[in-house]
């Protein structure tokens, strides 16, 4: 995945008098769990030395045709209640990593096996993780 940084317009940090970057992670965990995602994950990235945004939320979906869904639904929750769209958008024609960028929090919707080549929860491992629990998704997420 590369990003031509040339062509993109100037990175804006969400205004915390419209929407907070808890507020979109909350709307990206939504849509993800409308359309049946698995292993959600919300990455706190905050406190973590040079980190690019305040949150990744990661999750799995089973086939090409379920990880448009969760992407589709992630871009449709947080426009519906908000109305931003992502500053950038990548994958959707391979449909193995669909990445939504809001700036603030990234959300990156992942075929299974591609998600465990990339290893993200590894590769930022200072970063605070909350394992969303599937079953029960309205109780706030356990930290680990």
């Amino acid at each position: 995945m590369t990003i031509n940084n040339a062509a993109l317009p100037e990175r804006k940090r969400t205004n915390q008098d419209e929407v907070t970057s808890e507020q979109l992670r909350d709307l990206i965990v939504k849509g993800m769990q409308e359309k049946k995602a698995v292993d959600v994950v919300v990455m706190d990235l905050r406190e973590v030395k040079n980190a690019i945004c305040d949150y990744f939320v990661i999750c799995s979906g089973n086939s090409d045709t379920q990880i448009d869904a969760i992407a589709q639904s992630v871009d449709e929750e947080v426009h519906r209640s908000t109305g931003i769209n992502p500053w950038h958008q990548e994958g959707k024609a391979n449909r193995e990593w669909i990445l939504l960028d809001y700036v603030d929090v990234v959300a990156h919707v992942f075929k299974k096996d591609r998600r465990e080549f990339y290893d993200l929860e590894q590769l930022w491992g200072d970063a605070d993780v909350q394992y969303l629990d599937e079953m029960n998704p309205d109780v706030a997420p356990e930290r680990m």
